[in-house]
């Protein structure tokens, strides 16, 4: 079941591994899946930081490996800090060796198994291997010199947030008060305009140019609200039909939840794990927990997540979890799952008890995928 990539080779499949990956991994076990001979997919994992874990890591691959239509071979990578000089063999062997065993009784064929440490890399598979691996330089000289804009990074920096602007984040404050202080009928509400729906209000954040600090203001507030929180959430990846649809699903929402004695994320949950009788409030959830085939418009979720940035950015301490959250599972929906993670660390950090940060925190960190990346797109002008 095991082809060996020749060593000669090996080293230039490696240097081609972040530019396939969209990242430079740090720390990481990179899994790269085949169809046949070509490359389809790259899965990405935090390396386990127990010898204990190992197992489940590897149960979680060999499960997504299965997942994925048309996979049928696969390259796992190591990316570590240690060294070949700390023990004379590559590190991480055990969980390669575990990997590859799981992985070809799955039926996949383990191409090879690849170590990129602090010192050397070399095969897992390779008899000869040298007990200081084979020299990074070989790796070095293959890979593209760097752009000014090139955005191969470890997979942590898309969580990263401007620096915060003083002056801008204090005029966001004093419309946050204004409004939260302000009568609904009155005159601070009537100059949000068409912006006082939620579904115009994130259409509006899309467009190019600045926003309004009355207006950031206003999305944080909704932000820090479970209902339109979810709403918006799914009308950044989704489009405005989806959130017109989420925000009318709100109130009865509400109603259920507060009738149970639950609030509106464990209702989500759990309405999942029964039929609902209500298709649309049934769909809605299997978008948020990604239980459904229909994918997200990348471009559309990429644009999300640089509004989100910035109104990250000029957020107050206490308006932060929202939007941290929101953009954490945008992440997700990306295939971030690191990034994802990190955000939801600062959203913790900031708010422990917060519902949502934590329900996701504990659905991302089971290793859970979203169906729509186990589906092939749709080729254009397909029918």
């Amino acid at each position: 079941m095991t082809t060996i990539i020749r060593a000669g080779s090996a080293h230039e499949f490696l240097a081609f591994v972040p530019s396939l990956a969209g990242f430079e991994p740090v720390r990481s076990l990179v899994c790269v899946a085949f169809e046949g001979s070509r490359t389809v997919g790259v899965l990405r994992h935090d390396l386990p930081r127990r010898s204990r874990d190992r197992s489940a890591l590897v149960a979680v691959v060999v499960a997504t490996l299965c997942r994925m239509p048309g996979v049928d071979g696969v390259v796992p990578v190591v990316y570590t800090e240690a060294g070949f000089a700390d023990r004379g063999d590559a590190p991480e062997r055990r969980l390669v060796e575990l990997l590859a065993a799981r992985a070809s009784e799955a039926g996949f064929v383990v191409r090879d198994g690849l170590c990129v440490a602090n010192d050397g890399w070399g095969s897992y598979l390779d008899p000869a291997l040298p007990p200081t691996g084979h020299p990074l330089a070989l790796i070095d000289a293959l890979r593209p010199a760097p752009c000014a804009d090139d955005r191969r990074h470890e997979p942590v920096v898309y969580a990263l947030i401007p620096e915060r602007d003083p002056r801008r984040t204090a005029a966001v404050v004093r419309a946050l008060d204004r409004l939260e202080a302000a009568d609904p009928s009155g005159a601070e509400f009537t100059r949000l305009g068409a912006d006082l729906d939620p579904v115009e209000l994130v259409e509006h954040l899309l467009e190019p140019g600045s926003v309004p600090a009355r207006t950031a203001a206003w999305f944080l507030h909704l932000a820090a609200r479970p209902a339109f929180r979810d709403g918006m959430m799914l009308q950044f990846a989704f489009g405005p039909l989806v959130g017109a649809a989420a925000h009318d699903d709100a109130a009865s929402s509400l109603e259920r939840a507060e009738s149970r004695g639950m609030t509106a994320e464990e209702l989500v949950l759990g309405e999942l794990a029964v039929e609902s009788d209500d298709s649309v409030s049934e769909l809605l959830a299997r978008l948020l927990m990604g239980q459904t085939v229909l994918r997200p418009e990348r471009a559309r979720v990429e644009r999300s997540v640089d509004v989100l940035r910035r109104m990250i950015a000029d957020a107050p301490d206490p308006h932060r979890p929202g939007p941290l959250c929101i953009m954490a599972w945008l992440m997700w929906a990306l295939g971030r799952g690191s990034a994802a993670g990190a955000l939801l660390d600062a959203a913790l950090e900031l708010d422990p008890e917060h519902t949502m940060a934590t329900l996701l925190d504990r659905h991302l960190g089971s290793g859970a995928l979203p169906e729509w990346a186990f589906s092939r797109p749709r080729e254009h002008g397909a029918g």
